[in-house]
C-alpha cells in the first residue's frame, strides 16, 4: 500500500459524503449555507484520514486476525478512541460554522459531541473494520510477493548448480585432448570459455534478469564447449533479431533448454541432429523456442530437473502471463517459451 493511498480514499470518500449530503438536502427543500455545509462535511472526515497511520502501526505491532485476546482489545479501544477524537472534531466544526443555519444558534458542544459519538458507533466499526481489510490484504499480497521472489531466486541457485557434472569433465577431457594433440590455441580458447562459463554459473548476484544478448552470449559459451564433445553431430543454428538484444529474460533460461535437447535428443542419435535457437516478439509477447532434430517424446514427456525448476521459476516471476511447452514437431521435438516482452 502506497503512502498517499489511503489519503486518496478518504479524500475520495468525503467528496462522496459531502456531495450526496448537500445534493439531497437542496433537494427536499432545506435551507443551509450550502457551501459551509459542504466544506464541514468534507473536514469532518480529516479525523479519521489522521488516525489512519495510527491505525495501521497497531496493525502492524497487533495484527488481526489473532487468537490473542490483547490484540482484539487494543482494536477496540483504538476504534473506540479514534471514533471519540473524530466526532468531537466533526462536532467542533458543526458548534463554531453553524452549517445548518440554525435561527437559535449552533447546538451546545458537548451534547452535539455525545449524540454524534452514539450515533457513529457502528460506522466506526465498519471503517475500523475496513482498514484492517486493507491492511490484512496488503500485507498478504506483500507477503506472496516477497515469497514469490524468494522462490525465483532458490530456482536460479537450483538452476546454477544443475550445470551437469558430466558437461564439466567431458570440457576438461576435451581440454586434455586438444593438449595431447599440440593444438594449444584451440586448447586456450576452450579454457577461457569454460572459465567464463563457470563464472557466470558461481555468481552471487541475485539479479533475476539480463539482457537476451547477454543470455545468447553465455549459450554460445556452453554451445561451443558442447561442440568440442559432439563435433559435426551437434549442427546449431541461432536466429536471434538484433531488434530484441535489449528484451529482458530471466537468468539461465534458454541454457536448461538447450541441455535438454542435447540430452535427450541430439545425444541419442547416432548421427546427431540440428539444434535451432529463435527467438520473436508478438506484440506484448516474446517467445524464445529450442527445436531439436532429436526422437519423439516419450510418454510422459523430458520432466528433468532443469525444465521442472524452469517451469517452477516461470511461475513464480511471471504467474499465469508465461507458458513453457514441450511438444512433438516435424523430424523433432520444440521447447517454446512465452514471456511478456519487457526492456531494460
Amino acid at each position: 500500500m502506497t503512502a498517499i493511498a489511503p489519503y486518496l480514499a478518504w479524500l475520495a470518500l468525503a467528496l462522496f459524503d459531502a456531495t450526496q449530503t448537500v445534493v439531497s438536502m437542496h433537494a427536499m427543500g432545506m435551507h443551509h449555507h450550502w457551501w459551509t455545509l459542504f466544506f464541514v462535511t468534507m473536514a469532518a472526515w480529516t479525523g479519521w484520514a489522521a488516525a489512519t497511520p495510527l491505525a495501521l502501526a497497531l496493525l502492524r505491532r497487533f495484527p488481526l486476525p489473532s487468537r490473542a485476546p490483547r490484540n482484539w482489545a487494543v482494536h477496540i479501544l483504538a476504534c473506540l478512541a479514534i471514533g471519540a477524537v473524530a466526532t468531537a472534531w466533526a462536532a467542533m466544526l458543526e458548534h463554531t460554522t453553524n452549517p445548518f443555519a440554525y435561527a437559535k444558534g449552533p447546538d451546545d458542544f458537548a451534547p452535539l459531541w455525545k449524540a454524534k459519538f452514539i450515533g457513529s458507533l457502528l460506522g466506526d466499526v465498519i471503517l475500523y473494520g475496513a482498514i484492517t481489510t486493507l491492511s490484512v490484504t496488503f500485507a498478504t499480497r506483500e507477503r506472496l510477493s516477497q515469497q514469490r521472489e524468494l522462490l525465483a531466486k532458490a530456482q536460479l541457485a537450483a538452476l546454477r548448480l544443475q550445470l551437469e557434472p558430466h558437461f564439466i569433465f567431458n570440457a576438461l577431457n576435451a581440454v586434455t585432448g586438444l593438449i595431447r594433440e599440440k593444438k594449444e590455441n584451440e586448447a586456450i580458447a576452450t579454457v577461457a570459455a569454460l572459465g567464463d562459463l563457470l563464472r557466470r554459473v558461481t555468481d552471487r548476484s541475485e539479479r533475476q534478469f539480463v539482457a537476451l544478448e547477454d543470455e545468447v552470449d553465455f549459450l554460445c559459451k556452453y554451445l561451443e564447449i558442447q561442440q568440442l564433445r559432439f563435433a559435426d553431430r551437434l549442427r546449431c543454428k541461432l536466429d536471434i533479431p538484433v531488434s530484441l538484444a535489449r528484451a529482458q529474460v530471466p537468468d539461465f533460461i534458454l541454457q536448461p533448454l538447450v541441455e535438454n535437447a542435447i540430452k535427450h535428443g541430439i545425444s541419442r542419435r547416432a548421427k546427431g541432429g540440428g539444434l535451432s535457437i529463435s527467438a520473436k516478439r508478438d506484440g506484448e509477447e516474446l517467445t524464445l523456442s529450442v527445436y531439436n532434430e532429436g526422437p519423439a517424446l516419450a510418454p510422459g514427456g523430458r520432466h528433468g530437473v532443469g525444465l521442472s525448476n524452469t517451469r517452477q521459476r516461470l511461475q513464480a516471476l511471471y504467474g499465469a502471463a508465461q507458458s513453457l511447452l514441450l511438444r512433438d514437431a516435424e523430424q523433432g521435438v520444440l521447447a517454446t517459451v512465452t514471456l511478456p516482452y519487457r526492456e531494460h
